[in-house]
């Protein structure tokens, strides 16, 4: 299964491919016309890989944040979220490499509060500025509860794409397509501070399958 951002780039990846194939059987030497088949094999197969969209499968509840995307936890702490809420919070941050899968996925059921793009530079994603200074998208979604969750799609030195389709006034259904990101990149999750926290820096998290919090 993969993602319909990736139609573009695969139909694109398999034209290339058939090309480079027939090119190879205009080729007399038997080493060399392998060459460019193996070639854009190669480079399908990468395409293919990078759009996959699997399908997951979790149990979820109100007071349960699952990830928002694939990745590596690289950081957890308490930082000032000044965007949004302008008060502290507890920030989990997950780096995205190009070989993850690059689909955003509502971390938690509620109703989409927030929703805003900002232009800006391609750091790469671990730079400490980059969640201020690089394209981004940040998203609320408010619980039935009336918890808040925020989530942040930020670029990354690859990334020069992010595909965001929370609206405000969306409902957010956990787990559910939420965007895409083309290339390396990282995802900010800011909790309240009373939010336990389930995941461990360094930890590999998948989307929807791995819970990150509880909210009290």
């Amino acid at each position: 299964m993969f993602h319909k951002e990736g139609y573009p780039s695969i139909l694109i990846a398999s034209v290339l491919f058939a090309a480079l194939w027939w090119i190879s059987t205009a080729i007399a030497h038997p080493i060399l016309q392998f060459i460019p088949t193996l070639i854009g094999a190669s480079i399908w197969i990468l395409v293919l890989q990078f759009f996959r969209n699997p399908k997951r499968e979790a149990a979820h509840s109100e007071e349960t944040i699952a990830a928002p995307a694939d990745g590596k936890v690289v950081q957890i702490k308490r930082v000032s979220e000044d965007e949004f809420f302008n008060d502290e919070r507890l920030l989990v941050s997950i780096f995205m490499s190009p070989l993850n899968v690059h689909v955003t996925r509502y971390p938690c059921d509620g109703e989409v509060v927030y929703s805003q793009y900002h232009p800006g530079k391609y750091l790469v994603a671990w730079h400490p500025k980059s969640s201020t200074l690089n394209e981004r998208t940040t998203v609320v979604i408010r619980n039935q509860q009336g918890h808040e969750v925020l989530y942040r799609q930020i670029a990354g030195a690859l990334a020069r794409r992010i595909v965001n389709y929370a609206k405000k006034g969306d409902h957010a259904q956990q787990g559910a397509d939420a965007g895409f990101i083309k290339f390396g990149s990282r995802i900010d999750v800011f909790l309240p501070l009373n939010a336990e926290i389930t995941v461990v820096e360094g930890q590999i998290v998948k989307g929807f399958n791995t819970p990150i919090a509880k909210l009290s």
